[in-house]
């Protein structure tokens, strides 16, 4: 299945996208949150799509697509963990996972704008693949790792670079901007991705291929961060933990290339569809 939120910022309802459409499913679900996923929400949508789906309403043409899980109680990122990006930049491969948070507050809907932080010069897009937990995962293995993941989106982790290297502490000040985290369109359920480490991910800026890579590059795969990270912390339903970008961000070009006012940038990952962000400054005081 494939799952989206749609309607006004703050106010989406649920719906499924099937066959190319997308339809109201609000009459049978509250919404992609905590609770749907930690009750059995996937399979209970899956029976009432087979029991009632004459009874679906076509979701308004042009309608806003939000992000697809509904008030996560975190997102968690990984850094440098594609081998060929870490060597764009100049690092080490990590001996173990780089983790970081972005700001619920950072999350978007997938074709919102990507709003350039004040007093920023260092903006720079990431495309990544992103995977919501299905239940509450603490001390996992990773051989059951695989066992708490509900399903699979796709995620800009938009970054400020002089915010996150250039001003001390965490990098989580360069993540966390508000809009820094476009996600969508669907989460697709882990049933229609056979394998989540052989997916093409890309993006352009302006029409300009800038990052064309593979999930089959990652350094650390999704079993291995499920039970890492649940060795710290914590996973609860609904949670997000996006897996990394591959090479070709803006800091990895000689001169760096950062996103400015006006630009245009699109992404996408085999199966799990694709998304448009236009760039605009910060209008406040």
């Amino acid at each position: 299945m494939k799952l989206i939120r749609f309607g006004e910022a703050g106010k989406e309802k649920p719906g499924v996208h099937i066959n190319g459409k997308n339809y109201d499913v609000s009459g049978f679900i509250q919404d992609y949150d905590e609770a749907f996923f930690a009750n059995g929400g996937i399979p209970h949508l899956g029976w009432m799509l087979e029991q009632h789906k004459e009874m679906l309403k076509p979701v308004p043409e042009n309608s806003r697509l939000g992000c697809p899980v509904a008030k996560p109680s975190k997102i968690l990122c990984v850094g440098l963990n594609y081998a060929k990006h870490a060597k764009e930049t100049n690092a080490p491969i990590p001996r173990e996972p780089i983790l970081f948070m972005k700001a619920t507050t950072s999350v978007t809907g997938p074709n919102d704008v990507i709003v350039i932080p004040k007093n920023s010069v260092k903006t720079d897009w990431e495309v990544e693949l992103a995977f919501v937990i299905g239940k509450k995962a603490s001390y996992v293995s990773e051989a059951a790792a695989m066992e708490y993941v509900a399903g699979y989106c796709l995620h800009n982790d938009v970054s400020e670079r002089e915010f996150q290297l250039e001003r001390g502490g965490t990098w989580d000040k360069g993540k966390g901007c508000d809009t820094f985290a476009p996600l969508g369109p669907w989460m697709v359920t882990k049933d229609e991705i056979t394998d989540p480490h052989a997916l093409r991910l890309w993006l352009s800026v302006n029409g300009k291929m800038m990052q064309d890579g593979n999930t089959d590059d990652l350094i650390f795969n999704i079993p291995q961060l499920v039970s890492y990270i649940s060795q710290f912390m914590t996973l609860l339903p609904g949670d997000i933990v996006s897996t990394g970008t591959p090479a070709g961000v803006g800091l990895g070009f000689n001169p760096p290339v950062y996103l400015k006012a006006g630009d245009v940038v699109e992404l996408g990952i085999d199966g799990l569809g694709s998304s448009r962000q236009n760039v605009i400054a910060y209008a406040g005081n």
